[in-house]
């Protein structure tokens, strides 16, 4: 395959993002988008807002001569697309991915994977019944700091974990996307899925499955959702690992992304400072790693496993995207129950 050809489904912040990184890649074109809203649909995507950077909205699809549809099943029945990007809203997940799938084609699904379990592991059966190859956008497990230190941990550069700290804080988002929705804890999952879910997932990939979760809550601007959270990830061993993720900042509060690992031999972190690697023996570390973002790592893979025809394997597994789901959910479980440890069911 000489370029791949991609469909996508949604032209807010992270369609919009997408949509540039398709740009940038000499492998892929984008043939086709879809939006309901008319005036996205022409072009005009002055609306779109961000929480994080900047929102690219100067797009020039129609001058491209980029197909527009608004119905996302048509677009998925178009000859010309081989992979649907779908970066819709959350609960419309499931039913266009699921009908991608079933069509062959490959598909790419912003996180999180979808609003339940039951329409994340129906998104997960299409996929094994399906040729097409599949992923979500875990973004951070791809992310170059992220990865440096997960591979580094992993091959055990830095000796056995004693305790882990995640963080990412947001401003309000209130305001920022289509109908508002992200206010809306019913269609969104509050904070809690769809912007906790990234660091819960870091815990996932970095340790593997916690046996129980302990979380507080907190519903500041949304509608029932859970706008703060901090949660305590069980293990065996009782190692303490801990995230906590708001979207409850003020407008124009910095957006925060920093972890930090204390392990035997180093502690790794990524704070105000940068990302360093401070020794035991002394030694302050800084190292260097390719100054992009996971969105670009994640749909670069991505799409050259799609050209050669081999199965993407890298950032991601099917289960593994559901074990972190699992999770989360056990933390709104433990919210709910007031702080209440839970015991996770994989």
């Amino acid at each position: 395959m000489e370029k791949v050809r991609v469909g996508l489904i949604g032209l807010g912040f992270m369609g919009c993002t997408h949509y540039s990184i398709y740009e940038g890649l000499s492998a892929a074109t984008v043939t086709a988008v879809c939006d309901c809203e008319e005036c996205r649909r022409l072009g005009d995507l002055s609306m779109v807002k961000a929480n994080i950077g900047e929102a690219n909205n100067q797009l020039h699809f129609r001058e491209q001569g980029v197909k527009v549809y608004a119905s996302a099943f048509d677009l998925v029945a178009d000859p010309e697309v081989d992979v649907v990007d779908i970066c819709c809203p959350t609960p419309d997940h499931a039913k266009y991915a699921v009908a991608a799938l079933r069509a062959g084609k490959h598909v790419f699904v912003e996180k999180p994977c979808a609003r339940t379990l039951e329409q994340a592991e129906r998104i997960c059966a299409a996929a094994r019944q399906s040729p097409g190859f599949l992923n979500f956008g875990m973004c951070v497990r791809a992310w170059p700091e992220y990865r440096y230190a997960y591979e580094r941990f992993q091959a055990g550069d830095f000796g056995a974990l004693r305790s882990a700290t995640f963080r990412r804080l947001s401003p309000d988002v209130d305001g920022n996307a289509w109908q508002n929705w992200y206010m809306d804890a019913r269609r969104s999952g509050g904070a809690l899925l769809d912007l906790h879910l990234h660091d819960t997932d870091e815990v996932v990939y970095f340790f593997g499955r916690p046996k129980a979760v302990t979380s507080a809550g907190a519903n500041i601007t949304s509608q029932g959702g859970i706008d703060h959270v901090v949660t305590i990830y069980h293990y065996d061993d009782g190692t303490l690992v801990e995230a906590e993720g708001s979207w409850g900042a003020a407008h124009g509060t910095p957006f925060e992304m920093t972890f930090q690992l204390i392990c035997e031999k180093a502690t790794v972190r990524l704070m105000s400072e940068g990302f360093k690697i401070y020794w035991k023996d002394g030694r302050v570390e800084a190292p260097q790693v390719e100054a992009s973002t996971g969105w670009q790592k994640e749909l670069e893979y991505f799409v050259e496993c799609v050209r050669q025809g081999v199965k993407p394997d890298r950032y991601q597994s099917l289960e593994s995207v559901l074990d972190a789901f699992k999770v989360v959910l056990a933390e709104q479980q433990s919210v709910d129950e007031g702080s209440r440890r839970v015991e996770v069911r994989y």
